[in-house]
Order: structure tokens, then sequence, then C-alpha cells
């Protein structure tokens, strides 16, 4: 029943990934970021792996993704990164997914939801501008989060928005914003057990941002948190996680001046062979891939993208290769001597790798290698 077209993901790449970085941030522990499916690489399998990695806790984006990992049995801490909708509250409470508060309208929400004591981290915004209690009300926030009988602060933290270029000075603005709100919530009495700022560039780049852990992300699955930061991932070690592959599911030889797919955009220059893929834009590969001189390796070689790539098929020009039905073609990943990256198709998509491997749907399967 297994389709031509899935994702291969290597939990011992991830496991590797983790243990590195857990070693370069130490002491700070290391939380693994598992949200949005953990980055398409599947949710499950890299909380596994980050956590025999080393990982001391996760973290998500949604009460949903928090009650999945649990009822898959993990048990580690999980951190849910942002405010929720007060509906979805009694399960937070419910699975033990600690809480991000920037309101007290939050605060309120979890005593009508029937918490006791839940652990909760403040967010404070130092000039990301998207979410967290501004710095200045900071204070008045961890005092009704210590005068609820709903609540118990266990962490403060910020999130960095140019951590990914290292000479950029907002990151030491950020972080003396930061350190100015925490030592007035200290001054006022409060003892937050977990101090965090830095994401996966941060980590890289910040050795201030480390404070009492790391909430990492991207870099975990091998991917570099910004092009500034390419060298830096490959030096430190870190191998990507994931692979596209699919089958050559049917192989046609066409003449010179013949045109591929939808409105015959492209026209072949000489006799040639095309080979199909069975799987398109609905399964993450973005429509205009072929526009930018996307590739496939075939046969151990480069093959461009030729033509619209459609729906649920893509064709490969294969010059006089000998393809056939069946063959294993990679859209990312190794090939002989030859590699694809997440990162090459975010540079040729004017856009990020992460956008990348989130991008790919549902519809393919994740096999763990």
């Amino acid at each position: 029943m297994s389709r031509w077209a899935w994702v291969e993901i290597s939990t011992s790449a991830i496991r590797h990934n983790v243990g590195l970085l857990t070693g370069l941030v130490q002491p700070a522990q290391l939380w693994a970021v598992v949200k949005a499916d953990g980055y398409g690489h599947g949710a499950i399998a890299a909380s596994h792996a980050a956590l025999a990695g080393g990982a001391r806790g996760l973290c998500v984006a949604l009460v949903q993704e928090g009650v999945a990992l649990r009822s898959a049995g993990i048990t580690a801490p999980v951190l849910v990164l942002s405010e929720q909708p007060p509906v979805q509250l009694r399960q937070a409470v419910r699975h033990e997914l600690q809480l991000s508060v920037y309101s007290v309208e939050q605060v309120r929400a979890l005593e009508a939801a029937g918490a006791v004591a839940h652990p909760v981290h403040i967010k404070i915004d130092t000039g990301m501008r998207r979410v967290g209690v501004p710095a200045e009300g900071a204070v008045e926030l961890a005092d009704a989060i210590a005068a609820s009988p709903a609540t118990h602060l266990v962490g403060v933290f910020t999130h960095l928005a140019m951590a990914d270029e290292p000479d950029d000075s907002f990151t030491e603005l950020q972080l003396r914003r930061f350190d100015a709100a925490l030592s007035a919530v200290r001054a006022a009495g409060h003892r937050p057990a977990l101090v965090h700022v830095a994401n996966s560039a941060g980590a890289l780049t910040h050795p201030d941002a480390r404070r009492d852990m790391v909430r990492v992300g991207v870099a975990i699955y091998g991917i570099s948190p910004g092009d500034a930061l390419d060298l830096l991932v490959a030096d430190l070690g870190l191998v990507p996680a994931l692979s596209l592959r699919a089958r050559v599911s049917h192989v046609r030889r066409v003449a010179a001046g013949d045109g591929i797919s939808y409105g015959l955009r492209h026209r072949v220059a000489a006799d040639t062979t095309v080979a199909t893929l069975p799987l398109g834009y609905a399964d993450g590969v973005p429509r205009r891939l072929h526009a930018v001189g996307g590739e496939v390796l075939v046969c151990g070689r480069r093959c461009p993208i030729v033509g619209v790539i459609t729906m649920d098929q893509l064709m490969v020009d294969v010059g006089n290769l000998p393809v056939r039905v069946g063959d294993e073609a990679v859209l990312i990943g190794e090939q002989g001597t030859h590699c694809i990256t997440a990162t090459d198709w975010a540079h040729r998509l004017d856009t990020i790798a992460y956008e990348v491997v989130c991008g790919l749907s549902g519809r393919l399967e994740r096999r763990v290698v």
C-alpha cells in the first residue's frame, strides 16, 4: 500500500544533532522545538529522538500538538510557546502542558479552567513586536500570577528577532531589555526557575543568550537557521535528518520541440527522455520550482525539472539516462556523490528552509530510518 513518494526521517541524525548541541550549550538545558509536526519531520519520532539525544523538554505551538505528544506516551516537560484560546485550557491543564502567559486575561482564563498552581512562563516582548507582555508590564503580570491560585511561575523568556544575523546589534539590545525586565521581576520577589532566550541561531552564536535553557528547533533537524550560519552548522557537524524521495512512475521519449505540462511552457530543445514522478504541489513541491532551476537526482545525476509542476505529478528531463519505472529519485537528500538540501530549494525559491520542510504535506508518508 505504500505510495511511490515519501519522506525519510533519520532519527539517528536528530539524536546526533541534539547531542552536539547539548554539549555546545551546557550547562544550559536544551528543549527541542517540535511544533508544526516536528518542522515536517514527524513530531512523535522527532521528540523521542531528541529526548534520547539529551533534550530535557519539548516545545510546541498549539495545545493540540502537546496533547498528541502525551497521547504517544511522552511524559517529558512540554511548553506551549504562545497563549491559547480559553476553550483549550482545560485540555492543557489535564495533560500537564506548561503554558506561556503574557496577559492577565490568560491567568483569569486558567482560573476559569480549574487550574491549580499550573506551571506558566511569562513571555516578554523585547522588540520583535509579535506577542509578549511589554517589558514594563512584566512585574505586574508576575504579581498577578503569584496572587492567583491557578498559576505558578516557573519561567521567564523572550524571543530573538535577529539572532540569525550575528553582526546585527539588535540582539544585544533585546538582551539588555530582557535583563532589565528580569531584574525588576526578581526585585519584586519572584524567582523563576527557568530563564530562556536563545532559539537555534541564538544558541549557536550568542553564548550570553543561553541562560538556564535554550529552545532549539531547526538546528536539531540539521538545518541552518540562516545563510550567515551555514558554515558554522557544517563545522559543528550537524547533519540533515530529512530526505524527500519518489519512484519514477512513467517514462516517455519526447521529440525536439515537444511541450511539457500545463501551458506547454517548456519545450525540449532536442530528443530526450522525460520521467514522471508521482508528487506535486499538493505534497509541498512548489509549483514554480521548475522555473527557478529545480533539480532531481536520478541515476546518481542531477536532472532538471521541466514544465509546470502539477498537483500530483512533476516531470524530469533525464536525457539519455537508462531510467525505468520504479527507479528511485531524490528531490531532497543524497544519491551517489550529489546532494540537494532544503536550503538549496530555499535559495532558489527566495524563502527559508523552515518553509520548505514545514510545507511537505501530510499526504507524504514519514518513514523512519
